[in-house]
């Protein structure tokens, strides 16, 4: 992490603070500003950071729980790089390998997965 990302982060921590104290003291945006000597603008301005910042985060944490959903417990979810060069795609579990071209039986396939899955 460099000097400005450190500064960044700094910053956005401040102004959460500020923010939290300004709703715990249950005044209005503006009743607080005036009270604090802040500019109401900049308030604004560093309240859209934080939500940008907090959607940035969530959406990241999201990805990563999404991923983790999709793979049941036990399994591993296959990187591209993993793949096999003919677009097939490697199932692992329990020591077992299955490989799936992209002409496979669905049906079976399934129907393999199913069992690997019974196993666990």
């Amino acid at each position: 992490m460099d000097t400005r990302e450190i500064a960044a982060e700094y910053r956005l921590s401040h102004w959460a603070q500020v923010m939290q104290e300004r709703s715990t003291s249950g005044q209005s945006i503006r009743a607080y500003c005036e009270t604090a000597g802040i500019c109401e603008q900049v308030y604004y301005y560093w309240q859209r950071r934080l939500r940008e910042a907090a959607f940035q985060e969530l959406a990241t944490t999201s990805a990563v729980e999404t991923e983790k959903a999709l793979v049941p417990s036990g399994w591993a979810m296959a990187k591209p790089t993993e793949l096999a060069p003919t677009r097939a795609i490697v199932i692992e579990i329990g020591g077992c390998r299955v490989l799936a071209e992209p002409d496979s039986d669905a049906e079976l396939l399934a129907k393999t997965c199913r069992m690997l899955k019974s196993l666990c």
